[in-house]
């Protein structure tokens, strides 16, 4: 398993690095402002549960319960009826609509969680429930209906229903054109150095393409904030212009990006830009002892002479300037057989210890 963990973290570096040279297009790495994902969110019952459902007996899933039925022209005279149903849960349903917004009859993945005390979401399927903004008195957006996927079998109380919200209401989030609009750069690319390479290679496009000389079009406000003045002559057809804008090819090489450690704590996976470094160290690892044997043995192909050790160090050998290279890193977790999670753990005490030299960014 940590032998699979390091080639591919090996492989990731490889790409990564080999990446650094190739050029990308400007929506890949910044939206206009405004465009933020929208949160849509809603109460609803998961029915055909196998007795792991919340009880009858409890009235906050009884009444809605109840509720439905009589919508559906089948109402109860009490809820003594429900008391021994375990079939219901009631939940929690959240669908994230991305930054592009959505149109009518567009659908998206929801996640479903239970609220009260039932015990697994296996097997259920989502009544139709609607879905409003995330705020008090928020409009209706979209309906959700559909069978649940349990995604991670440890936490059955959790779900998630592919495409199972259909909006009935359009999301826009493009903002109006008038004489400027604001471009945000996404937070892990931005800086001042970067800002303002990007800004200069959206107006190195633009002149190259309208041949006016001297003319800029981009302006860096802060690190995140570059403003995009329409000319005059573009604003006829303001989207067009925007839409060549957002396709300027931006060379990532010259960015100065700092290095970076993506780490995602739920799923222990680690991304690592080619260029981190290390400073010398030694890591210890819990559980691990030191064997001796007095007087020590003679090793033989038959017997041969293991050697235990405590700690690994991380030396300089592949390095230059006292650092050391992520491969030094990934050896030393071989060495301890280091799991996932204690990997993270390390990574942010070199970070503390100012042993890492790179931006760690935990997710």
């Amino acid at each position: 398993m940590i032998q699979t963990r390091a080639t591919l973290m090996l492989l990731v570096f490889a790409l990564l690095a080999s990446a650094q040279a190739y050029a990308t297009s400007l929506r890949e790495i910044a939206r206009f402002r405004g465009q933020g994902e929208s949160i849509l969110h809603g109460i609803g019952l998961v029915g055909g549960l196998n007795g792991t459902g919340d009880s009858g007996k409890d009235l906050v899933v009884a009444r809605p319960l109840a509720q439905m039925l009589q919508g559906l022209g089948n109402p109860l005279p009490d809820f003594e009826e429900l008391k021994n149903s375990q079939s219901v849960a009631l939940v929690m349903i959240t669908c994230v609509i991305p930054e592009t917004g959505a149109e009518v009859d567009d659908t998206f993945d929801v996640r479903i969680s239970v609220i009260n005390s039932a015990s697994s979401l296996e097997g259920g399927e989502l009544w139709v429930a609607p879905l409003t903004a995330a705020v008090p008195g928020g409009e209706l957006y979209a309906f959700a209906q559909g069978p649940i996927t349990i995604e991670d079998t440890s936490v059955p109380t959790v779900g998630r229903v592919r495409g199972g919200a259909r909006m009935v209401r359009a999301i826009q989030t493009t903002p109006p054109i008038s004489g400027t609009v604001d471009l945000i750069i996404h937070k892990h690319f931005a800086g001042w150095s970067s800002a303002s390479q990007i800004a200069s290679q959206i107006n190195q496009q633009y002149l190259l393409t309208t041949r006016k000389l001297g003319e800029s079009v981009a302006t860096v406000v802060n690190e995140r904030l570059i403003r995009v003045t329409v000319p005059e002559q573009e604003r006829a057809n303001a989207a067009a212009f925007l839409g060549d804008v957002m396709s300027t090819e931006i060379n990532m090489s010259m960015l100065g990006l700092p290095a970076t450690v993506v780490v995602n704590e739920r799923t222990g996976a680690i991304v690592v830009t080619g260029d981190v470094k290390i400073s010398p160290a030694v890591i210890t690892h819990r559980g691990l002892t030191i064997t001796t044997t007095v007087p020590p043995p003679v090793p033989t192909p038959e017997t041969p002479l293991v050697e235990r050790r405590q700690w690994a160090a991380i030396d300089t050998s592949s390095g230059t300037a006292g650092s050391s290279s992520l491969e030094d890193l990934i050896k030393a977790f071989e060495q301890l057989d280091v799991p996932p999670k204690d990997q993270i753990e390390i990574l942010q005490m070199l970070h503390r210890a100012g042993k890492l030299h790179a931006r760690l960014v935990m997710e």
